[in-house]
Parts: structure tokens; C-alpha cells; sequence
């Protein structure tokens, strides 16, 4: 009996200490986009989660307020760094501005998981992330056949040097050119920037200009389409009169498709990136094997089939469960 009560004292201790507690820091882009809220709400579920197979993880959510503020970016990653964190999961703004920093982190034995936009650096683990050149193609498909092949259209870019919207920019571009060569860009050189407020002023601008001509648009994030819907409204352009396709899901972006201001909407999903970006990061952090490239995937949402139950899942994320 005293043999048997030793032995299970030493498996208790040896449960004990075999119990593993991880610091992550999520970096977003910015902190007021709801999609950045649902990228928090999927990382907080994926520690929740690893609660149960034993592995506490804290999760530490910490990034820019604007999503254009390169230099608070860098400085959060470097603070990170400096307080020895478990891993980072990072978003980053600009695909070579974040390089040094990350590569910092990583020589300092912090791995690094790439969320949402790609660096140029072979440093990090692994990127998770939406097939952004693919969102890009469903976006254009979606437009040119709206217009039935023909018209005029502006492209709304965002912002210089953020991979996932340059490369749907790309994805765009190319799949207009390829499969619907009668429509006109008209144009294609402006910038949303970072918030709904300089989206929408460029967008003034942009209809100020070509009103009268556009009969399409493609806005590829979810600020640069709140801040077109907007100026679209202003303009009296709404309701189908000019097409409109954007990218994320919100609750004005969600709103405007049900209503049929918005005539398509490409959604990822953020949830499960920042789900993944975490199981990824301490997957890594025990030495189990982890994909170098993760895709989370994407999807054309109209007012058709916005109901659906796979679709609904993308659009109304559980926000509420995990942020309170």
C-alpha cells in the first residue's frame, strides 16, 4: 500500500511539473476594425481550448490603434521581445518594414507566427492566413459579371505596402484584364488609406471625378468600403445603380449587402486565422511539425445566399463568447 501511495504521488508530481503555461502575444494591423476584433475572439477560443489538453496560455493582445502606424507596430513587436514572451502572432502592417523586428524576436529564441498578411522573411514558423490573390480573382469575377462584361471601374486600393490588400489589388487586376478585357479601369492609383474616414474622403473624391461614368467598384478591405458606401450614399448612387463589390465582413459591410447597397461581399475568416495562429505558435513551441504556409480560405457572399449556414458562421462570428 505504501509502495502504491508513492507511486501515485510521483505520477501527481510529475503531472505537476509537466504542465506547460505560454505567453503569446496576437499583434494586430489595428485594434477597431471588427474584423481585427474577430481575429482576438479566435485566439482567445484556441487558449480555451488548449486549457483542456492541460496547456495554459495567455493570451496578450496588444497592437496599433490605426492601421498605417508602422513605427507603433515595430515598437510593440520590440517590447515583446524585450519582456521575453513565449512566441508572437503577427500581423504586419508593411511586409518589409516588420522584418528586422521579427527576425529580432525569432534570433532571440521568440518564434513567430505570420497572421492575415506575408513578410518578406523566411524567419517566422509559419503563415496563416486567406489566399488573398484568390479573394482578389472572386471579387473581379463577381463585378464583371454584374456589369455583364462591360462598363467602368474603379479599384479602391488601401494602403502601400500591406501585402494581403496589394495582393488582392493584383488578384483584381489581373482577372479583369483576363476574363472581362471590355471593361474600362478607370481608375486605380488611389489609396482608402487606413480608417473608414480617409476611405471615405477619397472615395468623394474619386466620384466627384467619375460619377458620372463608373458603373462599378471594388473595394478590397472592410474600411475602404464602409468609407465608399458613404460616399455613394452622398452621391445617390446606391441601390444598384452602381455596383458595388467589397471585402470583409461588419456590420455596416453585412447591412449594406442585405439591404442591396452592396452587391457582393468577399469574407475570410478571422476567427479561425486567429484561432489557428495560436495552436500554430504553441504547436511549434512543443516541437511538433507546424505547415509553413496555412490557408484559412475565403468566399463569395451575395444577399443570396447570405443565409446559409456556413456563410452566416463567416458573417456573425462569435464575438461576444470570447471578448467580454
Amino acid at each position: 500500500m505504501k509502495r502504491f501511495a508513492a507511486l501515485v504521488g510521483a505520477l501527481v508530481v510529475a503531472a505537476a511539473g509537466s504542465a506547460q503555461t505560454y505567453e503569446v502575444a496576437v499583434i494586430p494591423k489595428g485594434t477597431t476594425h471588427e474584423f481585427w476584433k474577430s481575429i482576438h475572439a479566435g485566439a482567445i477560443a484556441a487558449a480555451d481550448e488548449l486549457k483542456f489538453e492541460g496547456i495554459t496560455v495567455n493570451v496578450i493582445w496588444k497592437g496599433p490603434l490605426r492601421e498605417d502606424d508602422r513605427e507603433q507596430q515595430v515598437q510593440v513587436v520590440e517590447n515583446f521581445t524585450g519582456r521575453r514572451v513565449s512566441g508572437l502572432v503577427l500581423a504586419p502592417l508593411d511586409a518589409r518594414a516588420l522584418v528586422a523586428p521579427t527576425e529580432e524576436a525569432v534570433r532571440a529564441g521568440i518564434p513567430v507566427v505570420i497572421i492575415d498578411s506575408g513578410l518578406k522573411s523566411t524567419a517566422p514558423v509559419s503563415t496563416v492566413s486567406t489566399d488573398n490573390y484568390k479573394g482578389g480573382v472572386l471579387g473581379a469575377e463577381r463585378l464583371g459579371q454584374l456589369l455583364g462584361g462591360k462598363g467602368k471601374v474603379i479599384l479602391l486600393r488601401v494602403l502601400a505596402g500591406s501585402t494581403s490588400t496589394e495582393q488582392r489589388e493584383a488578384g483584381f487586376l489581373d482577372t479583369m484584364a483576363k476574363e472581362f478585357p471590355a471593361v474600362q479601369i478607370l481608375s486605380s492609383d488611389q489609396h482608402a488609406g487606413a480608417t473608414r474616414d480617409t476611405a471615405y474622403r477619397t472615395s468623394q473624391n474619386l466620384l466627384n471625378r467619375f460619377g458620372r461614368d463608373v458603373t462599378g467598384i471594388f473595394a478590397p478591405n472592410e474600411s475602404s468600403a464602409t468609407g465608399m458606401l458613404l460616399a455613394m450614399k452622398d452621391a445617390g448612387l446606391t441601390g444598384g445603380k452602381v455596383k458595388l463589390v467589397g471585402f470583409d465582413s461588419g456590420s455596416q459591410t453585412v447591412a449594406a449587402l442585405k439591404s442591396g447597397d452592396l452587391q457582393g461581399l468577399v469574407v475570410q475568416n478571422p476567427f479561425r486565422m486567429g484561432y489557428l495562429g495560436v495552436k500554430t505558435l504553441v504547436a511549434s513551441l512543443r516541437g511538433q511539425k507546424v505547415e509553413l504556409v496555412i490557408d484559412t480560405g475565403c468566399a463569395l457572399v451575395t444577399k443570396d445566399n447570405m443565409a446559409e449556414p456556413a456563410i452566416a458562421d463567416l458573417l456573425y462570428p462569435p464575438l461576444e463568447k470570447y471578448l467580454k
